[in-house]
């Protein structure tokens, strides 16, 4: 039986369970262990399934899928476009359908801003641009294997470059997105324009052997032993509660089944638990990719249109 959470409508009418498993394994690849989570992910009521090209693993998420034995439209399944294949559209997304060995394609993302060329990252204005990727994926639709189509890691300004020159405005933006980095600008332009916004490592996903820092803020950890729940617990509903999609990915069976388990919080911890971001060093990005040269996979933060400092503290702070 699918779990009872809340399902968002996009803005071409297709509805989106607002809490997914996400299927990145830290590495590309996963082999079983992907099978394995996402059988038991489904028999804990999920039916949102969120993969990638670049993980590698999307013909074990389509092989779960297909032998829980539950129809195809009970399930939503997102996979992205690698920036590798920004220039070859139509035969990326033929491949991906192909892996996922699946009759459709609920949502395709152009996963990354950034196009790849025969190993080198191509600048902001050089071709394929995401104008022109974007204008190669619209013609999916027509094709009616894939619902509906999106994009993936853009700021806000990057974002309104792209509704400036387009006609179909796309349906999600995927972001990191938790307390400390809630990505307000990001949240408000996708609001103006019907966007629904997914936050990718919505628990935060620090360096291997870490802890995420919001596992152990006193507001999260004061909610959760109230209410008799997990911390995690708390970060999801917050975030689904704002009315965005979460992905969070986890290998353990209680911790998959808790994950799914929202609660409803009360207007003041929804507030509590917006204000964290603002405490001493807590507003900043949770994930590894950064380099130290503030850019992350050759683009600047500025090309990227990211923003990740608050409103009146300057310049980001440490990532």
């Amino acid at each position: 039986m699918a779990a009872d959470v809340p399902s968002f409508k996009l803005n071409n009418g297709v509805e989106m369970p607002s809490v997914g498993m996400g299927c990145w394994m830290g590495e590309p690849g996963g082999g079983q262990r992907v099978y394995d989570m996402c059988t038991q992910a489904i028999q804990a009521g999920y039916r949102h399934f969120d993969t990638a090209d670049g993980y590698r693993n999307e013909e074990e998420v389509g092989r779960a899928l297909r032998d829980s034995g539950i129809p195809r439209n009970e399930f939503f399944v997102t996979t992205k476009l690698a920036q590798s294949n920004h220039h070859r559209v139509k035969e990326a997304f033929e491949s991906s359908l192909r892996a996922l060995n699946l009759e459709y394609i609920d949502l395709f993302l152009m996963h990354w801003p950034q196009a790849v060329v025969d190993g080198r990252t191509l600048h902001p204005d050089e071709s394929p641009t995401v104008h022109d990727t974007w204008a190669a994926m619209v013609p999916l639709l027509d094709t009616k294997k894939v619902r509906a189509i999106g994009v993936s890691n853009f700021g806000a300004p990057l974002l309104k470059s792209l509704l400036a020159k387009t006609s179909l405005v796309p349906a999600v933006n995927q972001v990191e997105l938790h307390p400390c980095l809630p990505q307000q600008s990001i949240r408000d332009t996708c609001s103006k324009h019907g966007i629904v916004v997914t936050a990718y490592s919505p628990i935060g996903q620090p360096a291997p052997g870490s802890v995420s820092p919001l596992l152990t803020d006193e507001t999260v950890v004061e909610i959760a032993k109230k209410r008799g729940v997990d911390v995690g617990q708390v970060i999801l509903s917050w975030e689904v509660q704002l009315g965005i999609v979460v992905v969070p990915k986890s290998e353990n069976p209680e911790r998959i089944k808790k994950n799914i388990t929202l609660i409803k919080l009360t207007d003041e911890e929804v507030e509590a638990v917006g204000k964290i971001h603002k405490k001493e060093g807590k507003h900043r990005s949770l994930l590894a990719y950064h380099d130290k040269n503030g850019t992350v996979f050759d683009w600047t933060y500025e090309q990227l249109g990211w923003d990740l400092a608050p409103k009146g503290m300057g310049k980001a702070i440490d990532v």
